[in-house]
């Protein structure tokens, strides 16, 4: 491994630390650039998105990604965890701490608020970031892709009946021009990128393409310290107003996304499935589509809702505790064979 990515959660950190003091720093500069945004989606974040994920996708061949429909086991566990485990466990979590462990301390308003947005995102599974995780656990990218691809489908029928379902409402209306543009950015245009990158270096040699992917890895670090700066200062204002709130909210958050986690883990090894399939399995489960949760957080209960604060300590959460599921994945390399039924 490289500097950068062996000393990843450091510059994480450091991330952290510089974002919440340059947005206490400089409130205007974050405020103008989450003003650059369409249909909900930041640009400058996608920017920084894309930067992370093009170098993977490299990575990815074309011609076996149709091998990969013969091997269902993987997507079969990245289905039922996504939407048959993750929205329900996550509502009854939020249902558990907001109205019964945390209700002394928050009003019962604001308490369906945070659960409403805590169920959005339960039931919006990540796009874009788990690029960057399976990366780190060497996972298998043309799999890896398929699962993403197959997530988005399955997203844009049950995303709207399920989280109506949960939240109790009949007016849940998917923003169509979100998922859509997030699913353009974040995952058909650096695959076509990647594609024909990979296509020129190959012209050139097994040689060539292994030398390009190695020097563009460390942009693939850089992408994620550059996102998580510019995050945790959107968000460094609500940090040091709100810390009690916030700290109450991450507690079934990250109860949610460890419990998914181990919960998709015994699933992959009961089925046997090989290290760079499980590993990136239990992952996708684990991390969020932040964007369409908050757009719909946002359109439903405001933007100075409980329910939109919600969503956002989701991805405020995310990053450090998907890095140490990373590393949890990686220790944990064993439990699964190297070449299994997937």
């Amino acid at each position: 491994m490289g500097l950068f990515e062996r000393y990843l959660t450091v510059w994480v950190g450091l991330g952290i630390l510089a974002g919440v003091g340059l947005g206490l720093a400089a409130p205007g500069l974050f405020e103008a650039v989450a003003r650059i945004e369409f249909a909900h989606v930041n640009l400058v974040v996608a920017l920084f998105i894309w930067v992370m994920i093009y170098p993977m996708m490299i990575q990815i061949d074309l011609a076996a990604v149709k091998d990969v429909g013969r091997r269902p086991r993987g997507l079969l566990l990245t289905l039922v965890v996504n939407w048959l485990i993750k929205p329900f466990t996550m509502a009854a979590l939020a249902v558990l701490f907001f109205e019964h462990v945390f209700a002394p301390w928050v009003d019962p308003a604001s308490a369906s608020e945070y659960i409403a947005g805590m169920i959005l995102l339960g039931v919006a599974p990540c796009t874009a970031m788990v690029f960057v995780w399976s990366q780190l656990v060497k996972g298998d990218p043309n799999y890896t892709l398929v699962q993403v691809s197959v997530n988005d489908l399955v997203m844009v029928f049950a995303f709207a009946p399920i989280a109506a379902f949960l939240l109790g409402v009949t007016d849940v209306t998917v923003p169509w021009e979100t998922l859509l543009l997030s699913t353009i950015l974040y995952v058909v245009l650096p695959l076509i990128a990647g594609a024909l990158t990979r296509r020129v270096w190959l012209r050139q040699g097994q040689t060539r393409l292994a030398r390009g992917v190695a020097a563009l890895k460390p942009w693939s670090v850089v992408g994620l310290i550059a996102t998580v700066v510019l995050l945790f200062g959107f968000q460094a204002g609500t940090l040091v107003s709100k810390p009690l709130v916030i700290a109450l909210i991450a507690v079934p958050l990250i109860l949610q996304s460890y419990g998914v986690f181990f919960i998709s883990a015994l699933g992959a090894r009961l089925l046997r499935l090989p290290h760079a399939i499980a590993a990136p399995a239990c992952l996708i489960g684990t991390s969020n589509f932040f964007e369409l949760a908050v757009a719909v957080a946002i359109s439903l209960f405001g933007l100075s809702s409980g329910a939109a604060l919600a969503t956002v300590v989701g991805v405020l959460v995310e990053v450090p505790v998907m890095l140490s599921l990373v590393a949890i994945a990686n220790r944990t390399r064993h439990w699964f064979p190297a070449v299994g039924r997937v």
